[in-house]
């Protein structure tokens, strides 16, 4: 359950480029329609408004977005690659596409639209995106990236995203005390960058230290009371320590923040609730 790492990192970019092509509402409303196998209204609705007018392109952004929301990739990209033929020099475009091969989990077509968004316009956003994935690849491209970002002097924001993702890499690397240092980092540049908190705790928790682990999930907790991956790996401290009615409780309180938190229902499911 690491799906949110793209997402913190990814996702400031595309709000600024795109804010109109859909809300956070939308998003959930689609995931739990899509699950009984039927297309959400605002989808359909989408789809029929960009037939009468294919040649607007808000409307299909639009629809592009909200087809990726539900997981429709394939049709989402041959909608976005209609755009990309009328103006192949789009940076954003690109940068689109290669998010939602991301979302597709096509690791080689997104790394390739990645570096065509960079070669138009060499956005920070986009080449933390590229980062970020080299990371979870265990690729040191991602520490040349983030570096030469640290180096362009952009503000604690980004401090705090390149730090993040150099953690990431040394995370998946076992590197346990530098990803460590680098969360911290993270979190000392930006204090509710609440995914630093989580892969920290999961390097201890990874480790078998979960008492330490504990210790950083409460933590994260007491930053953002309303983060629901807080509470979960909280509950998987408790479950693994043998504190099953602790877990319970905590599994149900992350559910009640976010009720498509299908690994806590697994959870509640293991301990026979």
């Amino acid at each position: 359950m690491r799906t949110y790492i793209l997402t913190s990192i990814t996702v400031f970019a595309l709000v600024t480029l795109f804010s109109s092509c859909g809300s956070n509402d939308q998003k959930q409303a689609a995931n739990e329609v899509a699950k009984k196998d039927e297309i959400p209204a605002y989808v359909t609705g989408l789809k029929k408004a960009v037939a009468l007018q294919p040649d607007s392109v808000g409307l299909r952004l639009k629809y592009v977005t909200a087809l990726d929301s539900i997981g429709q990739y394939k049709e989402a990209l041959i909608h976005l690659d209609t755009l990309i033929r009328k103006d192949s020099l789009n940076y954003g475009l690109w940068f689109t596409r290669g998010q939602i091969e991301e979302d597709a989990k096509d690791s080689a077509s997104a790394e390739r639209s990645y570096i065509n968004a960079i070669r138009i316009y060499p956005s920070p956003d986009a080449q933390l995106a590229l980062a970020n994935m080299y990371a979870e690849q265990k690729n040191d491209k991602a520490l040349k990236i983030c570096n030469r970002i640290l180096d362009m002097g952009l503000g604690r924001e980004y401090d705090a995203h390149c730090n993040f993702i150099a953690g990431i890499y040394h995370s998946r690397m076992k590197h346990i005390a530098e990803a460590v240092k680098l969360f911290d980092q993270c979190i000392a540049a930006d204090f509710t960058y609440m995914p630093a908190y989580i892969e920290k705790g999961l390097v201890y928790f990874d480790n078998k230290q979960y008492d330490e682990a504990l210790k950083v999930f409460q933590f994260a907790s007491s930053v953002n009371n309303l983060y629901a991956d807080a509470y979960y790996y909280i509950a998987r401290c408790y479950e693994m320590t043998g504190k099953k009615d602790s877990a319970i409780m905590k599994y149900q309180q992350s559910l009640s923040l976010d009720k498509n938190l299908t690994e806590a229902r697994e959870g509640l499911k293991r301990l026979g609730e």
